[in-house]
């Protein structure tokens, strides 16, 4: 059985783990710009306190991390969210997970007044572009921001709330 909760401090070593690990299965390199070189990755739970931002877990009965994701505000355009790090184990994939934490980040951009939220991927991620067309987000011919991943990620999408 597994749940969806808050990051914990606790949890940073088993996600920037799990990062790494997914980064390595589908090919993206931290010398490609992918979220893997990110600096952050090893201090997510405290990259997340800021406002407007927070970063999900699924977790097992025994409180082990299985993948994750977070949203906060697009560097570069403070009204938009950004879905990050959107990374998920083996053992959970095709469980419904990222669309469940999809939602609970939409739910909380709504809480916080936003309309927008913005994400960018890479083909080598298909499934995951065919799961974030179904939820509604709309293919943009250029990237939205500064995220510094632009090169590697050549898919950028926006989704508009209701």
């Amino acid at each position: 059985m597994y749940s969806i909760r808050l990051i914990q401090p606790k949890d940073n070593p088993q996600i920037a783990k799990i990062i790494r690990e997914v980064s390595v299965e589908f090919g993206l390199a931290a010398e490609s710009g992918f979220a893997v070189g990110d600096s952050i990755l090893d201090n997510l739970y405290e990259v997340y306190e800021q406002p407007n931002a927070a970063y999900w877990v699924i977790v097992d009965e025994q409180d082990q991390v299985y993948g994750g994701g977070g949203i906060a505000p697009l560097k570069g355009d403070p009204s938009i969210l950004e879905i990050q790090k959107m990374y998920f184990l083996p053992a959970i994939r095709q469980h419904g997970f990222a669309k469940k934490i999809l939602n609970v980040a939409f739910d909380f951009a709504r809480q916080q007044n936003f309309k927008r939220i913005y994400l960018e991927t890479t083909k080598s991620l298909w499934q995951a572009v065919k799961l974030y067309e179904k939820l509604g987000f709309k293919h943009l011919d250029q990237p939205e921001g500064n995220t510094g991943h632009s090169e590697a990620c050549e898919i950028w999408m926006l989704k508009t709330l209701d």
